[in-house]
């Protein structure tokens, strides 16, 4: 139902991704009158195009990987190979029953759900399908697109973006993935657990440089032994196609060739052409920018997700999504602590992180303040059993609390949780180190790290 004369919704939001349907059914639980507005699917990138199908695909190639090895655990296992219709009945059909899922849940809540393509037409109004909606509030969580370069353009065929390696119906002999973020280390590792003979390309020093050093190392060192290629440290240049497939030169002269490349820089904002800034919001390189409470400059808009410079998370938009709803319903909000959020790395082995790298706490802190430990998961029962590698690296405020938690192993986000509460309840490391983990697990190992670093460790040397 659009507005008639008489109708103002109490929030409108533009975009049905992970923010904007966590603000419409936080709101709507609230006893705001919602309108969500979407062009796409319900669910938006996270649902349909990232977090959950690039996970199941991680997860096939985890299979791929086990039956390859089941030898090592004495049990006779062939992997004939990857049937690829099939791994994508098996993606599509999670993210089919989640969307349904969530569909449900945004009826049962009784939003005014339009499909169709919005755009702001005035500080309290969007207009869609030749319709207007009015609100007293309007958030705006239109999300992201992939990125590419100047002068390198993604076709959907050699040269692809996340989106088209996600609908790929064949595994690609051969691989250059530009990048070395979450997004591509992912598809690399599991294209390589796939047969993909993958190259990653990383313009920084590191592969995950958002990430402690000490983690990058850990990843790097595990992606050589299982035949990942990466070059760090030197900028792409520009690409060609090649008779069958596509050259890639860096700055320096070196060339790589592959069969695909692709392109995962990194995700920009979806706000051009859409009112913002005719309606008077303040932009910066195409992103919206908010306060702490994710207000805009003006009064009646606010904005979350990947359309604001904040992490872009699916779970931080959801904590935003939840805060402008919860603020606007006169609730007291408290604004995200976004140090406090647990980052994952789905690859295998996996990157998890809660709070700051031992090198920002000693800028912080200063160098003499920060305590740093090391805890090898080759001290850990479980992870002797899973056969994973890795470390739990914790960065302490010398005689205070732990203000970095760092993981590196298979099955390590399954961690972040406990580490999470750790970094945001400023917990000390006796106070951790007193509490029973149960073996054996890898939870275990956060336990054992933090007995190390009270000064009573058990299974790992002093």
């Amino acid at each position: 139902m659009a507005n008639d004369a008489s109708t103002v919704f109490d929030l409108v939001i533009l975009g049905g991704g992970s923010g904007g349907y966590a603000a419409a059914l936080r709101g709507a639980q609230l006893g705001l009158d919602v309108a969500l507005i979407e062009k796409d699917k319900l669910g938006g990138t996270c649902l349909h195009r990232g977090c959950i199908p690039t996970k199941a695909l991680l997860h096939a190639g985890e299979i791929a990987d086990q039956a390859r090895e089941g030898a090592e655990f004495g049990v006779k296992t062939t992997l004939e190979g990857i049937d690829m219709p099939g791994v994508h009945k098996y993606k599509d059909g999670v993210v089919s029953g989640l969307y349904k899922g969530l569909q449900g849940l945004v009826a049962s809540r009784k939003i005014t759900y339009v499909t169709g393509e919005g755009r702001l037409s005035s500080p309290t109004s969007v207009d869609v399908n030749g319709e207007r909606y009015e609100g007293r509030h309007i958030l705006l969580a239109t999300g992201s697109v992939p990125k590419s370069l100047p002068g390198l353009e993604i076709d959907g065929d050699r040269i692809i973006s996340s989106d088209h390696a996600l609908q790929l119906d064949r595994v690609p002999k051969s691989a250059i993935v530009l990048g070395g973020g979450v997004i591509g280390v992912e598809f690399a590792s599991a294209w390589k657990s796939f047969g993909t003979d993958v190259t990653i390309v990383e313009g920084l020093k590191h592969l995950v440089p958002a990430e402690d050093e000490n983690s990058s190392k850990l990843l790097e060192r595990a992606f050589r032994k299982r035949g990942i290629k990466f070059n760090l440290g030197t900028f792409f240049e520009k690409a060609e196609y090649t008779a069958d497939g596509v050259k890639v030169t860096l700055a320096d002269g070196k060339e790589f060739e592959a069969e695909v490349l692709l392109v995962a820089i990194g995700r920009g904002p979806v706000s051009q052409g859409l009112g913002y800034e005719e309606a008077g919001v303040n932009m910066d390189r195409g992103f919206v920018l908010v306060d702490e409470y994710m207000r805009t400059n003006v009064p009646t808009i606010s904005a979350v997700g990947d359309l604001v410079p904040t992490l872009q998370l699916a779970h931080v938009g959801f904590a935003e999504g939840i805060l402008v709803a919860e603020r606007l319903a006169g609730l007291q909000t408290v604004p995200v602590d976004y140090d406090g959020v647990p980052r994952v790395t789905y690859c295998h082995p996996e990157v998890a992180s809660v709070g700051i790298t031992e090198a920002k706490a000693k800028e912080l802190y200063g160098a003499d303040k920060v305590v740093a430990l090391k805890y090898s998961l080759a001290g850990n029962g479980k992870s002797k059993i899973l056969k994973t590698a890795g470390e739990i690296k914790l960065v302490q405020v010398r005689d205070g609390a732990v203000v970095g938690v760092h993981m590196v192993g298979d099955r390590m986000g399954e961690q972040v949780g406990e580490a999470q509460l750790i970094y945001n309840w400023e917990a000390l490391p006796a106070e951790v180190a007193q509490l029973v983990h149960a073996h054996p697990t890898q939870n275990e190992a956060l336990g054992e790290a933090h007995m190390a670093l009270a000064g009573k460790p058990l299974h790992s040397h002093d």
